[in-house]
């Protein structure tokens, strides 16, 4: 019997990508190999508990929602996500998977749509993205640079433009690191104003999505299950 360690299950508002907006179930797995400065779901690293695919395939279709999710942590690090995600597409389901592109995404192909987080210098991580997973992107995926500095906003440019991103996927995001609200820091990263990404992308003519994360504008920042 097939399991994954899993360390909730919730319906939201999804935040990220051009889904944004729209209800979404997600499913965030446990573990990640990475340890990226600014991550906001440390908590995931470790909590969470074995659950058989078909429990939580049933959970997820308890909240009658077309759009799922899977999250992290790292998803693809557990050898039981491809197996998921094929079987919520084979049940009608839109698959997204958010992924940090340390992974090989290859074995989700044809069942989800996948959203490469190409990690930035400031992460401290940068070192680890599987490069050959530029070549398995579909014109249905996305990719996600998360910027926290103008260091990490030029390497996002350039990166866009020497792997020709912008033709090879249905949208490339960039996403400012959350900045400190009222005194609460996130994962110890000072963050980067929306209004300085807006300003650099406007100023380079950058065809990117600007991309804030709707849930922490909704509920209160570090909110967990939204």
């Amino acid at each position: 019997m097939e399991t994954l360690r899993v360390n909730e299950i919730f319906h939201s508002i999804q935040g990220e990508s051009s889904w944004a907006g729209q209800r979404c179930v997600f499913v965030r797995l446990t573990g990640c190999p990475l340890r990226c400065s600014y991550c906001d779901t440390e908590y995931a690293f470790r909590e969470g508990k074995s659950r058989p695919l078909g429990e939580v395939i049933r959970e997820v279709q308890s909240f009658d929602c077309p759009l799922v999710e899977l999250t992290g942590g790292e998803p693809l690090a557990q050898a039981a996500t491809a197996p998921l995600a094929r079987r919520l597409y084979e049940a009608g389901h839109t698959v997204l998977i958010e992924t940090s592109g340390a992974v090989d995404i290859s074995p989700t192909d044809h069942c989800a749509l996948r959203i490469l987080d190409i990690k930035t210098p400031s992460s401290g991580e940068a070192h680890r993205m599987l490069w050959s997973n530029i070549e398995h992107l579909h014109l249905r995926d996305e990719v996600k640079f998360v910027i926290g500095d103008r260091n990490d906003y030029e390497f996002a440019r350039e990166t866009v433009g020497s792997h020709a991103l912008l033709r090879r996927c249905r949208s490339v995001l960039f996403s400012p690191v959350f900045a400190q609200q009222a005194g609460r820091e996130i994962a110890g990263h000072a963050g980067l104003s929306a209004q300085s990404m807006a300003e650099w992308i406007l100023a380079d003519r950058l065809n990117v999505r600007l991309q804030l994360q709707l849930h922490k504008f909704i509920w209160e920042p570090l909110t967990r299950g939204v």
